[in-house]
Formats: C-alpha cells, sequence, structure tokens
C-alpha cells in the first residue's frame, strides 16, 4: 500500500467513528454516508466497515436493537419498525430477533398511542373508529393487533 492509501483509509476509519460515537447506524447507512463524503474510495470504505464489525464498533443487531427502543419510545408498531428496517437494509433475522428480544407488549403499545392521539373517549361513530384504525396502521401496527384495541374500545 502506498502512504496516501493508508492515510486515506485512517481518515474514512476516523470519519465513520465519529459517526458512530453520535449515534448508530447500520452498515448500509453508514456505507452510504462515507460513500458521499469519500467518493471514489469504494473499496476503502468496504475494508474500513468490515474492519470496525471485526473490533465490535459497528453492528447491524445493535443498531436494530436501539432503533427498535427509539421507535417504541415514539408509539410505532412492529410493521413500521421492521419496514424501516429493511431500508436500512438490516438482514430478516437481525430484525425478527430484535422485535422479538424488545419484550414489548404491541397492543398496549397501540392502545396507548391511541389514547395520547384521540383521548380516552370511545369511537362515537363508524367513521370515527375507522379514522382510528387507520391511524393504527399508519403507525404499524397489525390489524389483529388494531382489532383487539378496538374491541376494547
Amino acid at each position: 500500500m502506498t502512504g496516501v492509501t493508508e492515510v486515506d483509509a485512517s481518515v474514512i476509519r476516523v470519519q465513520a467513528m465519529d459517526s458512530l460515537a453520535r449515534r448508530e447506524y447500520s452498515r448500509y447507512e453508514l456505507e452510504q454516508r462515507l460513500t458521499i463524503k469519500f467518493p471514489g474510495y469504494r473499496g476503502l470504505i468496504h475494508e474500513s466497515l468490515d474492519n470496525l464489525e471485526q473490533d465490535g464498533l459497528l453492528s447491524d443487531a445493535r443498531f436494530a436493537e436501539a432503533f427498535t427502543r427509539s421507535r417504541i419510545r415514539k408509539g410505532q408498531g412492529p410493521r413500521r419498525i421492521r419496514s424501516e428496517l429493511l431500508e436500512r437494509r438490516v438482514q430478516e433475522e437481525v430484525i425478527e430477533r430484535s422485535l422479538r428480544n424488545s419484550g414489548f407488549d404491541w397492543p398496549t403499545l397501540a392502545a396507548e398511542a391511541l389514547v395520547k392521539k384521540f383521548g380516552v373517549s370511545p369511537a362515537a361513530d363508524y367513521r370515527e373508529k375507522t379514522r382510528r384504525m387507520r391511524f393504527l396502521q399508519q403507525r404499524g401496527f397489525a390489524i389483529e393487533q388494531i382489532r383487539l384495541v378496538m374491541d376494547n374500545d
């Protein structure tokens, strides 16, 4: 390797570590970020990301867990969380493990989101009920979870 390549590799690693110090990133997200900053260095970027994964500094599993916790705090359901993680190219089995390990009761979260948005009063009519159901669906809750919450409304 030439001296320039070694400096570039270290610069890429430092930039990646600076990003990871602020928050967790999926490998895909971090790769996209670095590609914008360092166009034409795709090979070095992949090498740097591989090294960060080997060093335990970059982990899609850790990212998925942090992301899932964050989205649960925002009142989002499992379907939406899964969809957003897939957009970030996290593997399906990592997503499933993250959602399963969250230990969260999704119908309870759906009920809390519903109360936060609409209050404790039940839906006055069919139109209002469908409006609330659409809200929960957009939040990423499964139809079974929505029905369970709406039946208890």
